[in-house]
């Protein structure tokens, strides 16, 4: 007969209690997972501050002021604050001129997201086309286009399309042509400006991509018989499609609060108001008009329709799992 074996104490230490684990306790391991989570909030939090001083704040007061009889009355301290809760927004929404305004402001806006996105597109494939040179020099033309102020770069295309001065009307003999009288013009001459100033944020940050694509794949699609034309709406545009809905939710959101562009060139708002898109009319109705609690509203639906606008950029890209 076999003698039974004796467990040792350093066995029995080894030796898993009923119902338990081999393994050793995980406690200090939540605990250090949970410190290492808090981690990045503690250097967040002066930055996080920062922003709430300077947004959350300011956000509070506009939709604080929406809500009361806010004109220069009570901005001299002569009247107390009315309380008209959405008495404001009754008066904004029952007006016929907000909503001329606010589909003016969407086409505008629509107009120039989709020409800048065509013009950065077009010149980010440009780049992989040129020699080094020529790519320098482009690259640095419309990082300088990027980097002027939106109140030089109007004042610029002023001159140029002025009709007296301007040398656009001489070269296409259009005379003392006003580009400025007419509604239609006035926009277009804006829309040309506000492309300017952004296509070149759309052309590096596509170009970017393009060359992380594999050349593999761009070599295999030309072997294949495709277009230009074929190879970025088939190859380019289905593996850029993250980058591109970074671009256009970017370009919506910047085209969308256009202010400095349409108050310049055409002079606050065009003729009678022509013009208007709702930043301007904001400005005109609290400013020009003292109709502080108007302008709140008007500035707390822009707010609302930029949210809305960034909540479905953060859905897409929550989508996609985050691959940019």
């Amino acid at each position: 007969m076999t003698a039974p074996t004796r467990v040792g104490a350093a066995d029995r230490s080894r030796v898993p209690a009923a119902g338990g684990s081999a393994r050793s306790s995980p406690r200090p391991y939540r605990r250090r997972r949970g410190r290492n989570q808090k981690t990045p909030w503690l250097y967040l939090a002066p930055a996080l501050v920062v922003l709430g001083g300077l947004l959350v704040y300011p956000v509070y007061q506009l939709g604080l002021i929406s809500f009361f009889e806010y004109t220069q009355a009570q901005v001299s301290g002569g009247e107390p604050t009315t309380f008209q809760g959405l008495g404001n927004y009754s008066e904004l929404f029952s007006d016929p001129q907000f909503w001329q305004v606010l589909l003016a402001t969407v086409v505008f806006a629509a107009a120039c997201v989709v020409s800048t996105l065509a013009v950065g597109c077009a010149l980010a494939v440009l780049l992989t086309r040129v020699r080094a040179v020529p790519r320098l020099a482009l690259m640095l033309a419309a990082l300088g286009a990027w980097a002027t102020p939106a109140i030089t770069g109007s004042t610029v295309w002023l001159f140029l399309f002025d009709p007296d001065f301007g040398p656009v009307n001489r070269l296409l003999g259009l005379g003392d042509h006003s580009w400025t009288y007419g509604r239609f013009s006035a926009f277009f001459l804006v829309l040309l400006e506000v492309v300017w100033c952004s296509f070149p944020f759309v052309m590096v940050t596509v170009y970017a991509g393009i060359r992380s694509v594999p050349a593999e794949v761009l070599e295999a699609a030309a072997l294949d018989g495709a277009s230009q034309w074929r190879i970025w709406r088939s190859v380019l545009a289905p593996m850029l499609r993250p980058i591109l809905v970074v671009v256009t939710i970017q370009s919506v959101i910047w085209d969308f609060k256009v202010f400095t562009q349409i108050y310049v060139m055409t002079n606050g708002g065009g003729i009678a108001g022509q013009n208007l898109v709702l930043n301007v009319y904001a400005y005109q109705k609290a400013f020009a008009s003292s109709q502080y609690s108007l302008g709140s509203a008007i500035g707390v639906v822009m707010l609302l329709i930029l949210l809305a606008v960034t909540l479905v950029y953060l859905r897409l890209l929550r989508r996609q799992g985050e691959e940019l």
